[in-house]
């Protein structure tokens, strides 16, 4: 299974890294920005989609308003036919779902291209790796070589250059620096703040910072066109959270993503719910619809002349 996953995601994603390195002189700060920024622009149809589908649900209101009614104190009957009314009008419940999935698979290669980054980022063969490991292990008193991980022998790499010339690749093909900040580090969170405080702790924060930030927008989108919502309300509320407590178990480059994601879908779904209203959607689609009747009105106007002289 991980061959496959090596072939189908993490490979790839580990080549655009590398490509997108060459772009940026190595930094993978910025990289990951890009593509991050790439994938977004890829998913911006989908998002636009997903504007369509609330707009449909927007406009399914009255509708369902007249469900709540009929059936209001019988849950099961309720969604029974709440679900019966989606399919009749073609509309998902769980459309807005689908760009959150589409993008986990970038994230767990972004997570296995840092933690692989001789694999995926740098090219090395498995035995130079092999070899590095061992050195690494003798230097270190480790037993078991199979134990020392990629990014500690990128850490390392200075001193093990000389066993491994190799590994001088590495400052050649990137560069895990941010602003200080060692990306290949994971946070390692402590109840003493302010004596275990570590500067890669920034990282957590702002995944944090932004995924709350993009979460107050969605919800304040979301009341407008959905006022019914509170759970989809609460699972937004506890996404940052979530994104807070991972981020302090991974290296600091996933959490780098997760914030660039957020930053960079947040802008783009917020300008698009702007362009893309459900009250603009509607209107459109009601003109589009007014145009037609009065097309079809014309033509009918028109050929009834035509009739009477038939008759």
């Amino acid at each position: 299974m991980g061959n496959i996953f090596d072939i189908i995601i993490n490979r790839p994603i580990g080549w655009v890294l590398e490509m997108l390195g060459y772009l940026t002189g190595g930094n993978f700060a910025a990289a990951v920005f890009l593509l991050t920024l790439v994938i977004n622009l890829i998913l911006i149809p989908l998002s636009i989609k997903t504007q369509r589908s609330t707009a449909k649900q927007a406009k399914l209101r009255p509708k369902m308003d007249r469900l709540k009614e009929k059936y209001g104190n019988d849950k099961v009957k309720y969604n029974e036919e709440l679900t019966k009314l989606y399919q009749q009008e073609k509309v998902s419940a769980t459309g807005g779902c689908l760009p959150l999935l589409i993008r986990l698979p970038f994230l767990w290669g972004i997570y296995n291209a840092v933690n692989r980054p001789l694999t995926f980022l740098v090219g090395l063969s498995s035995d130079v790796i092999s070899q590095a490991q061992t050195a690494y292990a003798s230097l270190n008193g480790i037993e078991n070589a199979a134990t020392v991980t990629e990014l500690n022998i990128v850490n390392a790499s200075s001193q093990l250059q000389a066993t491994v010339p190799q590994l001088a690749e590495i400052g050649d093909k990137v560069d895990f620096n941010f602003l200080g900040l060692n990306l290949t580090q994971s946070p390692h969170f402590t109840i003493n703040i302010f004596g275990g405080f570590e500067a890669i702790w920034i990282i957590p924060i702002l995944s944090f910072a932004t995924a709350m930030l993009t979460s107050i927008i969605s919800m304040h989108m979301q009341k407008k066109t959905n006022p019914d919502a509170p759970n989809m309300a609460a699972m937004m509320l506890t996404m940052p959270l979530i994104s807070l407590v991972i981020a302090f178990t991974v290296p600091g480059a996933v959490g780098f993503y997760w914030a660039c994601s957020n930053l960079v879908s947040g802008s783009i779904q917020t300008v698009l719910s702007y362009i893309y209203s459900p009250n603009k959607i509607i209107a459109m689609d009601q003109a589009k619809l007014a145009l037609k009747r009065k097309a079809q009105e014309e033509k009918r106007m028109q050929q009834l002349p035509q009739k009477v002289e038939a008759e």
